[in-house]
């Protein structure tokens, strides 16, 4: 096997553990000697063992001289586990290969630069591109503090997310609703605007057929006028948070709900911006934006989402009463719409999902 190929193996791996290793990124490993396999490891949750760690632990004696195969720059710090680095040293591992540096301040080629230094060669590069894929979001939050954002839509061929009196069940396909619960399986958290929980009263859960992550739900909700009876307040399935504005009841609400977390802001309206530096304090890495058309209008205008999964139903509303996808106001010249390079298109069921990415995104 090539180099390519066994990096393959360690990237299939990690892309395994996508969405359950938060705040972590997902790192698969590989020790090979005398052509074989002879250990493999990924980490699987935060706090957990490193995959070069449980690679060498399954290789045995046998992992001294061996060639080991990361998917992310070796660990050199000190953190809820040991250093990797030190590990891959003391068993004179022969030579890394290392599909991507890690723009982790902490780390940031001081890896490479303690292997190099104990005589063991290291080789990075090998299939890179797909390397920073599989940890999209993880660099995004390490390098802007703020959580990766991914808008989801579901609407018509013609962009029309509900009728003018707000039904919107169901415009996609059983299939297409089904990978929305595989999306936020592995987001850290999902957002709505309080006019979403106030029409469809949703769980906002992940309700897939083998079980799977929920996301922390997130309200935002400027005067805490949500319902009593919301769905998001009564069931424990998942962590609610709510942020609202400075002049919302804090006090009152949280006597009836004590074990929901709400964020007061310091202004009077929810500002985006805020909400995100906010959440990327509490480490939140990757957002799912659910909301309705007016809280997508307002992270397309202010440009402050990075990828858009929008899932297209082969049916046609019309109407100019009828809710777009994207709410708010239009710019005046077409020079000025938001440019997005579209990475994916697929058929699930009767409908297609589009996944484009912003080239401007903050």
């Amino acid at each position: 096997m090539t180099k390519e190929e066994y990096m393959d193996i360690a990237l299939s791996i990690a892309e395994a553990t996508i969405g359950q290793t938060s705040p972590n990124p997902s790192v698969g490993a590989v020790l090979v000697k005398d052509n074989q396999i002879i250990g493999m490891g990924t980490h699987l949750r935060a706090g957990h063992e490193h995959a070069e760690v449980l690679a060498i632990k399954q290789a045995g004696p046998s992992a001294v001289g061996a060639d080991m195969y990361v998917t992310l720059e070796p660990c050199s710090h000190f953190g809820r586990t040991p250093p990797c680095v030190d590990l891959i040293i003391e068993h004179n591992i022969r030579k890394v290969y290392v599909a991507c540096l890690d723009p982790n301040p902490e780390v940031a080629g001081k890896g490479i630069e303690k292997l190099k230094q104990s005589g063991i060669e290291v080789e990075v590069g090998v299939q890179e591109t797909r390397a920073q894929e599989l940890n999209r979001k993880f660099f995004h939050f390490i390098q802007t503090k703020r959580p990766y954002v991914t808008l989801k839509s579901a609407m018509t061929l013609d962009g029309k997310t509900a009728t003018a009196n707000g039904d919107s069940k169901w415009i996609t396909s059983s299939d297409a609703r089904l990978d929305v619960h595989r999306q936020r399986d592995v987001h850290d958290a999902i957002l709505v605007g309080v006019n979403t929980v106030l029409q469809d009263n949703p769980q906002l859960t992940t309700r897939l057929p083998q079980g799977g992550k929920n996301p922390i739900r997130i309200i935002l909700d400027t005067k805490l006028r949500i319902a009593k009876n919301s769905k998001v307040l009564l069931n424990h399935e998942a962590p609610t948070w709510i942020i609202c504005g400075r002049n919302a009841d804090v006090d009152s609400f949280k006597t009836h709900y004590p074990h929901v977390k709400v964020f007061s802001l310091d202004t009077k309206q929810v500002e985006l911006e805020t909400v995100l530096n906010l959440l990327g304090e509490q480490r939140i890495q990757s957002l799912y934006v659910e909301g309705g058309s007016t809280i997508h209008g307002q992270f397309v205008a202010q440009r402050l989402f990075n990828e858009c999964h929008w899932y297209i139903a082969p049916k046609l509303l019309g109407g100019s009463d009828a809710f777009p996808s994207v709410g708010g106001n239009s710019p005046e010249w077409m020079k000025d719409a938001i440019d997005l390079d579209v990475v994916k298109v697929e058929q699930l069921g009767s409908d297609i999902k589009i996944t484009a990415r912003s080239k401007e995104a903050k």
